[in-house]
């Protein structure tokens, strides 16, 4: 009966918000609500931010770091202090379309590198995959970007933050120039070269 409820109001907040999901997509909103709320942001982790290091070290699997609404907030904003472009993707080892296109987004994170791009990924996994699930999949496909899982209570702060006509659906890729300005966002699977011309904009830019 939870399950049910909890359906229904996704639903009719979708309905409010006037938000259209693609089939192909899989739902922040959706996500967060259905999940149950036994898990509460790690405050301790909030001060978390982007680095230039790879995440994962020789025989260990890669380091996800949990971040509620206040840490995004400063990595999103760190992008200033670095003088970079920031990207960000929204994911999630659950959504097939975001494990389609994490190929591309590893060999974009290998062409750029730190020295010219900030690139993080943000999942939208259970908080009991932090450990095993998602790091396991980032080893799998050889990622080493910095690698974050989202733990908040109300989606539509995250949604707001990054942008607002975003309307939840995953996977998400959003591009911020060095000044933290919305530079480039693309729903749903990324087209390579799309991305690669509206980052190569963003590096010449800060020039």
């Amino acid at each position: 009966m939870k399950n049910r409820l909890t359906r229904a109001l996704v639903l009719s907040l979708m309905t409010a918000l006037g938000c259209a999901y693609a089939p192909s997509q899989s739902s922040l909103l959706q996500r967060i609500a259905a999940q149950t709320p036994t898990h509460a942001p790690a405050a301790k982790k909030a001060g978390a931010q982007p680095s230039t290091k790879k995440t994962g070290e020789a025989g260990k699997l890669p380091v996800v770091r949990e971040v509620d609404l206040a840490a995004l907030k400063k990595i999103l904003s760190g992008a200033n202090a670095k003088s970079r472009p920031l990207l960000v993707n929204f994911w999630a080892t659950w959504c097939e379309p975001c494990r389609e296109e994490f190929p591309d987004l590893v060999k974009i994170d290998e062409q750029y590198g730190a020295g010219k791009l900030d690139f993080i990924t943000v999942s939208l996994d259970d908080v009991s995959d932090i450990e095993k699930g998602v790091p396991e999949y980032l080893e799998k496909m050889h990622a080493r970007m910095p690698a974050y899982l989202l733990n908040v209570p109300d989606p539509e702060e995250v949604i707001n933050l990054v942008d607002p006509q975003w309307s939840g659906a995953m996977p998400a890729t959003f591009l911020f120039d060095s000044h933290g300005t919305l530079v480039f966002k693309h729903m749903g699977r990324i087209k390579p070269d799309e991305l690669r011309a509206a980052i190569e904009k963003a590096v010449t830019s800060d020039k």
